[in-house]
């Protein structure tokens, strides 16, 4: 249920750089996503469908016209929703590895900003800024404590 939020959250809320990044390999991978859906995940489930080649599903809203002479007066008209389906299929399989690419991304700048995560090293400035700071903090304080 977490994963199905956090996906809601990055389809509505995804900001600038997600979605840049999310481009960026979405059209590093489109190939390689309509390969994976054209040639391997679709063969199967056409099979356990009753041995369907979707590419094949079609649905023919008018056939053809011709006259007498054999002439074509009226192309036929035909809706091809199985190369829809294969379509729809790889987009969702692209959108789905757009969801955890980004996810990976969103986890490794929680750890970078994280002050009590201790694998990412905090820059030396920093460190020198928070040692000031608290030094100043114990000044004040005994300040303080002699008024």
């Amino acid at each position: 249920m977490k994963m199905i939020q956090e996906f809601k959250e990055f389809a509505i809320k995804g900001n600038m750089i997600d979605m840049a990044v999310g481009i960026i390999i979405g059209a590093a991978s489109s190939k390689v996503v309509s390969s994976l859906v054209q040639d391997i995940i679709m063969p199967p489930l056409g099979y356990l469908l009753g041995k369907v080649n979707f590419t094949d599903l079609q649905a023919v809203i008018m056939t053809e016209q011709l006259d007498s002479e054999g002439t074509v007066l009226q192309s036929e008209i035909i809706l091809t929703y199985g190369n829809f389906l294969q379509v729809t299929m790889d987009f969702l399989v692209m959108a789905i590895v757009m969801f955890l690419v980004i996810k990976v991304f969103n986890i490794l700048r929680r750890m970078a900003e994280d002050e009590k995560e201790t694998s990412v090293p905090t820059p030396r400035d920093i460190e020198l800024l928070a040692k000031i700071s608290d030094t100043l903090g114990r000044i004040e304080g005994t300040i303080d404590n002699n008024r």
